[in-house]
């Protein structure tokens, strides 16, 4: 009986013993749950506020880029509007300098005719009072009268245009050309001395002389630089040379029309005529 109530005993002492250790690992387990527990929620919340942190910088960034896209359109506007009005300024500019060119011209044939009129009341002789003027006194009438200026004195650079102008149409190229040299000449810095010396050529090539027809035009664009006869005298030069069978200097001045002058009908005559030598 003894035995058995020591065997109970000792067998409970071992169960106590075992459970012992098992009860603190369970309650080690459990709070090492719940720890990871907190981690996770912790974790999680942690991520819920990386997450609205990057939505808050992208909205940011959004509304950062759309401010900056807006001052862009509006710098891009600024500019646009500036360089408008530049650009009016600039036309403005050049319109009065163009005309103030031409008011220079215009004072400068003016200037012209004044000189020849001086000229010709300077040239005409004066009547004075010892010229005999009865012819009982022994005085010839006709010794009396005023002798002729002489030829042109006086004339207006219109009057000279228009008549060398007149025999150009009338195919009088010798006379027309005299006409011109003669305007050159007497009237070198009015609007129209570039067209002069244009026709100069013009006439020499309708009277097929080439080679002269070649040195006026030269002579057009050397001394005319900035005339808007350029283009055109360009592009005859270039069909001078072709009529003298100079290929390759025509090609180079139908070019020169193109390359300089691309906007002009000069130059779609050029593009043609380059298109004939191919």
């Amino acid at each position: 009986m003894t035995q058995t109530a020591y065997r109970a005993a000792l067998t409970a002492a071992l169960t106590v013993a075992v459970l012992a250790p098992v009860s603190a690992q369970s309650r080690e387990q459990r709070q090492m749950m719940a720890d990871l527990r907190i981690l996770q929620v912790q974790a999680q919340e942690m991520q819920n506020m990386v997450g609205a942190m990057n939505q808050a910088l992208n909205e940011a960034l959004k509304a950062l880029t759309a401010r900056l896209n807006e001052q862009t359109e509006a710098s891009r506007r600024s500019f646009a509007e500036q360089k408008s009005i530049i650009d009016t300024l600039s036309n403005d500019l050049r319109v009065v300098r163009e005309k103030l060119d031409d008011n220079n011209v215009r004072v400068g044939s003016l200037a012209q005719e004044v000189d020849s009129l001086r000229e010709l009341i300077t040239a005409a002789p004066r009547g004075g009072g010892d010229a005999p003027t009865d012819p009982s006194a022994g005085g010839d009438p006709a010794a009396a009268a005023v002798s002729p200026a002489p030829a042109g004195l006086g004339a207006s650079p219109e009057r000279f245009w228009t008549m060398a102008m007149a025999d150009y149409y009338a195919s009088d190229y010798d006379i027309a050309i005299q006409g011109f040299t003669t305007y050159l000449a007497q009237f070198p810095k009015t609007e129209r001395a570039d067209d002069a010396q244009f026709y100069i050529g013009q006439s020499h090539y309708n009277a097929g002389r080439y080679d002269k027809a070649v040195e006026a035009y030269e002579m057009t664009i050397r001394t005319y630089p900035s005339s808007d006869l350029q283009a055109e005298a360009y592009y005859k030069l270039g069909e001078s040379y072709r009529a003298l069978k100079q290929v390759d200097r025509a090609r180079t001045a139908y070019q020169h029309v193109i390359k300089s002058y691309p906007d002009s009908a000069a130059s779609t005559q050029a593009q043609q005529r380059i298109q004939d030598l191919k």
